[in-house]
């Protein structure tokens, strides 16, 4: 079931990008929001139990655990391949990169940001619908793998952060 502070954050996410309707389908939920004038209205369909899909949360590997090309632009300007002891944000969805809100937003982390589980790093649109990625670790944004507005792909790392 969702909770209230998700459901606040997508009407938000609503209200910010002026969106008239959103449609979420996921993890045994789905949710469908629809702006009339003043409000959304909530939907909220408990969908039947299926097999296991792949979570919703960004996938984090050490850097030198491998399974990255190297061909993805370093919006950071750093040089080099991934240092010892970094891990990696990865993407959970195949959709289009985001670094900020809107065009004229400051991102959400550059490279020296200090983060936490629960930051905010990026936004990937994926299908008209904008996600908020979390860090989902804890430490310092080492180095920006993607730049904004790419086309990114499942498990594709957008970040390297370096650990506490």
């Amino acid at each position: 079931m969702i909770d209230m502070k998700t459901l606040r954050q997508l009407v938000r996410l609503m209200a910010d990008n002026d969106l008239t309707e959103l449609d979420i389908e996921g993890e045994g939920d789905k949710v469908r929001l629809r702006r009339h004038g003043s409000g959304p209205d909530v939907q909220y369909v408990p969908t039947p139990p299926q097999a296991p899909a792949p979570s919703g949360a960004p996938t984090t590997r050490h850097a030198d655990g491998g399974g990255h090309d190297g061909g993805a632009g370093d919006g950071a300007g750093g040089g080099g391949g991934g240092d010892r002891g970094t891990i990696q944000i990865s993407s959970p969805m195949v959709g289009s990169y985001y670094s900020a809100s809107s065009p004229d937003a400051k991102p959400f982390v550059t490279v020296g940001d200090r983060v936490e589980p629960d930051t905010v790093v990026c936004i990937i649109e994926a299908m008209k619908v904008f996600n908020e990625i979390k860090a989902e670790v804890s430490g310092t944004i080492d180095r920006v793998l993607v730049d904004n507005g790419q086309a990114v792909e499942f498990e594709q790392p957008l970040f390297e952060v370096k650990p506490d």
